[in-house]
């Protein structure tokens, strides 16, 4: 019998407000000392009071309404009940029937196909503390730091309708998009600002209704995400064809060993008795500061991919990963403004060419890069390329040592004397040199074999380390065998 794979995920995002939630404390955890940012509201403490973080409600609207959801006019908070040592007070602050955000969509592109997929609901709630597990030879212990308890989090709850991991991947990597260029959040999957949960099972093709579902924990990278759920697919699969029941549970991606493992059961609902929260007051969202709020959102990554491929005449794919994250596309921009590129295509080629390319290569985004060579110096590099002074080739070359060593590209091909050859004496020197120690290749031409042409070319570069002007050689050559 053939499988179809039905995958919805939920994913938390760290807002990015100075404060804390419901407190004044900072909202900085990352880097600080453990225990530091805390108060007695965080930690917890009888009788204090909590008081809402306006901020965090824009960013959740502003979100929400990006994601196309319907903005509710009535929205509260309720408390989730559970008891767990990274939970201060025995409930969590966060939002049940009433969330300010729900019925939205996003349209993706994944295995050659476009999908829409729903958004159940964003609501606002807190986070929780951090847990440090330590072992010794001695004892085993837990350690709590209270630093991340109270960060204002917006839950992301997706409808069941992806149908592949690869679709989960483009989800989650346009949703992380959406956010960065929103600015309400750093979207970070390495420092656990932007986490992911999925929900996946399986079904008969044609069949509406849902095997046994497994939730997948312990994901924090796209690749993860895209890996577990894959695994995880097929596991599902193979246990129905050998007549083993699945069982519904939390399982984690062990990364090590390429697989999930079973973590805990989920045979029943937990029963978090949701109550409305007694210490803050309901939230009436004015429906004009709303609109006001849709009427101003900034620039989204499909409006400014649009925008890339009308008004700079960049292909749609080019346009596509130039804008996946906000950063890119605005150094892009600032690079085109400079008119050191030809046209705004060629400094698209170099971005998402060579200078990609160092950038996988260390394991680095683009505001590593800027770090680097800043739109100022890529520029400087591309006034020389274009202007002919050095050829294309050593201009690659040339990133490499800016990227290295941090000078400029004046100050490397002056250093090396790198300047490009357009004297024609001294590269017909080097033609006719070329030539003479390559007769089979002159022979071959003159048979009809024209890419003969280009290995000589290859040559004459060859021999002036790529300094000689490609076309100018390309032209000497072609004068020297054909006489014309």
């Amino acid at each position: 019998m053939e499988y179809e794979t039905i995958i919805g995920l939920e994913v938390h995002v760290h807002l990015k407000t100075n404060s804390k939630m419901f407190c004044g404390c900072s909202a900085e955890y990352e880097n600080t000392p453990p225990n530091t940012h805390v108060c007695q509201v965080c930690l917890g403490m009888p009788g204090v009071l909590p008081v809402i973080n306006k901020q965090a409600v824009e960013y959740t609207v502003m979100t929400a309404l990006a994601l196309n959801c319907s903005i509710s006019e009535y929205t509260k908070f309720d408390r989730k009940n559970y008891s767990y040592p990274d939970l201060m007070k025995g409930y969590q602050i966060s939002q049940f029937d009433k969330p300010i955000g729900k019925d939205g969509s996003m349209i993706i592109v994944a295995d050659g196909k476009e999908r829409r997929a729903g958004i159940n609901r964003v609501h606002l709630e807190e986070d929780v503390a951090k847990l440090m597990h330590r072992a010794t030879m001695a004892e085993t212990y837990t350690l709590v730091d209270v630093n991340r308890s109270g960060i204002p989090m917006m839950e992301i709850v997706g409808e069941p309708d992806l149908r592949s991991p690869e679709e989960a991947r483009q989800y989650l990597m346009k949703l992380r998009s959406i956010l960065q260029y929103l600015g309400v959040s750093t979207a970070n999957m390495e420092e656990g600002a932007f986490r992911c949960d999925a929900n996946i099972s399986i079904r008969p093709v044609g069949s509406t209704e849902y095997l046994t579902k497994v939730e997948v924990k312990n994901m924090n990278s796209f690749r993860a995400v895209f890996r577990a759920l894959e695994y995880e697919a097929v596991r599902q699969r193979k246990a129905v064809e050998t007549g083993e029941r699945i069982v519904q549970e939390t399982r984690g991606w062990v990364e090590e060993k390429s697989q999930t493992v079973s973590q805990r059961s989920k045979e029943y609902a937990h029963d978090y008795r949701y109550f409305p929260e007694p210490d803050l007051p309901p939230m009436v969202l004015d429906k004009k500061w709303v609109a006001d709020m849709k009427t101003n959102l900034p620039e989204l990554p499909e409006a400014r991919l649009d925008r890339f491929v009308g008004q700079y005449g960049l292909p749609a794919y080019d346009a596509g990963l130039l804008t996946a994250a906000k950063s890119l596309a605005e150094y892009f921009e600032k690079l085109v403004k400079t008119g050191a590129a030809k046209t705004a295509r060629d400094a698209g080629n170099w971005l998402l060419g060579p200078a990609s390319a160092l950038m996988n290569m260390h394991n680095m985004d683009i505001n590593d890069f800027t770090a680097r060579i800043d739109v100022d110096k890529m520029a400087g590099l591309l006034r020389l390329e274009s202007k002919s002074v050095i050829s294309t080739a050593t201009a690659k070359a040339v990133l490499e040592e800016m990227f290295n060593s941090g000078k400029t590209a004046d100050e490397i091909v002056k250093e090396k004397g790198l300047g490009q050859i357009s004297d024609s004496a001294a590269i017909e020197e080097q033609v006719e040199a070329i030539i003479k120690a390559n007769p089979q290749a002159v022979a071959d031409f003159r048979a009809g074999k024209e890419t003969a042409i280009k290995f000589l070319v290859g040559q004459v570069m060859k021999a002036t380390r790529g300094r000689a002007n490609p076309q100018l050689v390309n032209d000497l050559v072609k004068k020297k065998l054909t006489g014309v």
